[in-house]
Order: structure tokens, then sequence, then C-alpha cells
């Protein structure tokens, strides 16, 4: 059994402000199959302290000048969890990174930083509760992780560090560093230096022992200028500790068959059992309750990275009488705005709901026919997984991890009856309505639109074997396999104090056949009353 500290920002059910939650919640379920015990390591953030089942609190800490903390150990949602508890950083409203209106709290570097400083104490074995084999490490919020390791220098798991997402890095004043509890010499361009700032997530890939993120394709686009947002040199430097490996979803949760978000269930590649939940989702958002209407849905933060502006700019040339449109998300006060605006310019084609809810994220792929994913770049992408596993056909860009998980529909992959979905590029307006209409189409063929949701629903996007690659990668760190370490040393000093060899060889995305089928008369009885209402409601 290995034993794992995940630290991160956010977690699911607890709190989630995008897939960083998402996967942070799923992955250490999956892992278990695979002889890995995660503990997770969370902010005290309400939500977290009022799920935690049987606190008890285990170290009593002083992580950074004037800072004093309690960790606590407790059980919530099938998790094990450590929590630091400091009413003074965490106990608050918004989210984990905004104040509720909607500008970062101004103490985020000695939050985060804390988060770290505290990881680092755990991993060196100084909270008895528990002494982890390997740290695993997300994003920005927990890069200060490794670099606190390094300049300890003392024996301590090893660092992975995963990329979710490349484009937040926490990036702080450089008088902070005292404030961090960091010393002066950590401040330079072997240590924690980022442009005459202190780069958190600079810090954690340059003294991790090996570097993941969420897709192959994305590992790479990162080490170019266009999408290495400044770190690329770095990531090229560290292109032997670098691999990409997809993200999964949680099926339990994302399963058409028991999702209570989901008004009339069916099972997974069930295509005619979508039918009744699209005509109900038309009606919850006054559109014309039409089968024939091809029916696109958007569920995203509203920011520039999403594609968002772009849809806006194009929706007035792909709406028409045979179309609609409902968007889900919120974010960019202009792009808000926008789709307001075009709500009330198109209302019978036309709508939106601005604000978070992850119900409607879950109502909408089981209800429109295809999920648009303009996205500029995207690490994984978690929203293009549910689409076809619902049976809502992604039509996405073809960048990171969606060129990784979707297969594009041209005429080679519809011959072989291999396409799940509609990829285009680049990401710009023309591109992207000539994909609505390419899926536009295909929607009025239904043998060519049948082929792409039965493949989709075959696809697999469970953790499965993604987990498997995260385990082999764990056991290679910790040279528990065979001739995988050119050093047989197997006592860990700080991160980056020994060699590692050759990245493994990991394994692509495999199919794994969906059951298809209707659900048992009498549960899909059951599950019609609850949209009555909605389907009375006039056209």
């Amino acid at each position: 059994m290995i034993r794992v500290l995940s630290v991160a920002s956010e977690m699911f059910p607890f709190v989630k402000t995008g897939g960083l939650g998402d996967v942070v919640g799923s992955l250490p379920v999956a892992l278990r199959a695979e002889g890995i015990a995660v503990t997770t390591l969370l902010p005290g953030y309400p939500a977290v302290l009022d799920a935690l089942e049987g606190p008890v609190r285990v170290a009593e800490l002083t992580p950074l000048p004037g800072v004093t903390v309690s960790v606590l150990e407790g059980h919530a949602a099938g998790h094990h969890l450590l929590v630091i508890d400091c009413p003074t950083l965490f106990r608050r409203k918004g989210n984990p990174y905004l104040a509720p209106e909607g500008v970062d709290w101004p103490d985020n570097g000695v939050r985060f930083a804390t988060l770290s400083r505290v990881a680092a104490t755990i991993a060196q074995g100084q909270v008895a509760a528990f002494c982890p084999d390997l740290v695993l490490a997300h994003d920005w919020q927990s890069g200060l992780t490794a670099a606190y390791l390094h300049y300890d220098g003392l024996p301590a798991a090893p660092v992975v560090h995963t990329i979710h997402n490349l484009a937040f890095q926490g990036r702080f004043p450089a008088r902070d560093l005292e404030q961090f509890g960091l010393p002066p010499h950590a401040f330079a361009m072997e240590g924690v230096e980022y442009h005459g700032d202190i780069g958190f997530l600079k810090a954690g890939l340059y003294f991790a022992t090996w570097i993941t993120t969420v897709s192959p394709t994305y590992a790479r686009e990162i080490q170019s200028p266009e999408w290495g947002m400044g770190l690329e040199g770095l990531l090229r430097t560290r292109s032997d500790r670098l691999i990409g490996i997809l993200n999964g979803i949680d099926t339990t949760d994302w399963n058409p068959a028991t999702d209570p978000a989901v008004l009339f269930p069916y099972q997974v590649g069930d295509i005619r059992g979508r039918h009744p939940n699209k005509r109900a989702f038309q009606a919850e958002f006054g559109l014309r309750q039409d089968p024939d209407v091809f029916l696109l849905g958007l569920v995203s933060r509203m920011t520039g990275q999403k594609g968002v502006d772009i849809l806006a700019e194009v929706v007035p040339r792909v709406l028409d009488d045979r179309t609609q449109i409902v968007v889900v998300g919120s974010g960019d006060a202009a792009m808000e705005q926008a789709f307001a605006r075009l709500s009330r310019r198109f209302p019978d084609r036309m709508a939106c709901h601005i604000g978070y809810s992850e119900p409607l994220g879950h109502r909408i792929q089981a209800s429109a026919d295809s999920l648009l994913i303009p996205s500029r770049f995207e690490p994984c992408g978690l929203t293009q997984l549910c689409a076809v596993r619902y049976g809502c056909v992604p039509i996405a860009a073809r960048v990171g991890g969606l060129a990784d998980t979707i297969i594009d529909a041209n005429t080679a992959a519809m011959t072989s009856d291999v396409a799940t979905g509609l990829l285009f590029g680049p990401t710009d307006a023309d591109t992207l309505v000539g994909a609505i209409r390419r899926g536009a189409m295909l929607f009025r063929h239904p043998p060519y639109w049948a082929s792409l949701q039965r493949n989709g629903a075959r696809y697999d996007v469970s953790w499965g074997h993604k987990a498997h690659e995260y385990a082999q990668l764990f056991r290679r760190v910790l040279g528990r396999n065979d001739a995988t370490l050119a050093d047989p040393d197997q006592d860990f000093v700080s991160p980056r104090r020994r060699t590692l060899g050759h990245r493994p060889r990991m394994q692509g995305p495999t199919g794994a056949p969906g059951r298809a089928g209707r659900l048992p008369a009498p549960i899909a009885r059951r599950a019609r009353v609850r949209a009555n209402d909605l389907l009375a409601r006039p056209h």
C-alpha cells in the first residue's frame, strides 16, 4: 500500500470552482483499486469543516510567521481528510480565491503558502497522524510545497506536481518572501523567483520530483511559446520528468440511469431514452418543444480561455428555425451581458442561465443534442467526457485534452464507425460556425448521428486505466518497480535530490463497451412524474 498526501485548494463535493475540484474528489476513489491510499489536505473552509465527521485535532503548527493553525483529521463523503483550521485565513464568505465582490482575496499568498507549508511539514513526517510515502500537489496553490522541502533539506516524501491549468500561476510580490517563511537565497532564478515576483507554480515545477499534467497533448503544448505561459523554457528543461495523463470522471456520479438531476433516467447508450429529457429541457428554458430542432448546449466558465466570447459573436449566424442554444455559466461580466442580450433578442431560440448550477450542468448533458466547447486552450476538459457518456455529441476545438478524447467525424472515421464528436481548428468564429453547421448536417441524418452517440457511449471515460498510469508513476518515483530507477538508493531527501530514470511508457485511452438499454418500466414511470409540470407548459 502506498500512502499519498493529496494537497489541493478545492475538492468536490465540498468546494468546487471547476475541473480541479472534480479531479481531486474523484481520483482518490479510483486509486484505491491500485493499492494507493489517498489522504487529502484541504484548507478549513466552512463547507469542509461542516462536512468533516468526527474531527480530531492532531497538530498545532505555526507554518508561517504570525500564523497559527490546527490540523484536524476526519472523514467526509468517504474521503480521509486532513484539514487546516485557521479561521482568519479560511473561514470567510466567497469562493476559495475571490471575495463576494469578485476580486482576489488580498492575502491569497499567505493563505496558500500556509497550505503548502503544512503539506511540507506532513511530508517530513512531523505530524504523527499521517506519514505519507509521496505527495501529490495540485496547481499553483500547493506550488511552494516542494520548495519548502528543498530549502529545509530534511528527509521527506517526494513530490509529484500536477498542472491542471498553466494559466493560473500564483505570482506574489518579492517583498512577501520573509512572510512566506522562505530564506533570502530562495529568491533566485534557480529558486522561487519568477520575473521579479515569487512564482508559486514556477517553484513547484522547478523543485518537484516529477511533473504531470492532465493530457498528453497539453503536455506537449505547454512546452511551446504559444501555450507555455512564460514557463515553456523550464518545462522543456524538465521534459524528461513531465508526462500527460488524461483525466477521468466518476461514473457513479455521472450515470444517466441514477443521476438525480436527470428528469427521465436512461441507460448509457440508450439514444431514445434521451428524447423526453430534451423536451423537458426545452420547456424549462421556455423554448419550443420540438424534437427535430438541433439543440446546442454550453456549460462553462465565461472566460477568454473557454472561447465563450467567440460563441457570443457567432450566435446570430447559426440560429435559425431549426436550431436552439442554451448557455449555462458565469464569469466575465461582459460575456454574461452579451448572452443576456442575445436571449432577449432571440427569446424563442436562445436561453441562458447566468450562474453556477451543478444540476443544470448534468441536465444539459442529458438533454442537448450537442455540447459546444470552443476553448482557445484546454488542458483536459471534463465536460466532453460527461457529454459522450450521456449521448450528447461534443463540438470542440482541436486543442489539449479535447483532441486526445474526441475522434472527429471526418470521412474516414465515419466510414470506420469510430467517430465520437466534431473537432475544429483554429479556434475562431468561422471555424466554429463551420463545425456547428457540419454538426447540424449530421444531426439531420439520424443514422450518422446515432453512430456518434453509440461510439461515444462506448468510450471509457472512467478513471480506470488513468488511475493505473498514476499508480505506475508513483511506484516508479518510489522505486517500487524493477529496473525503474537509475539510482538504487531508496531513501528520499527533499525533492530533486535524486535522479530518476526515463519516463515510463503509458498506455493511451481504451474503449470499453457500455451497456445500452431502457430502464425498467416502474422506474421509468416514476421518473416521468417528476417532469409532468414542465411538459405541461405551453409551447
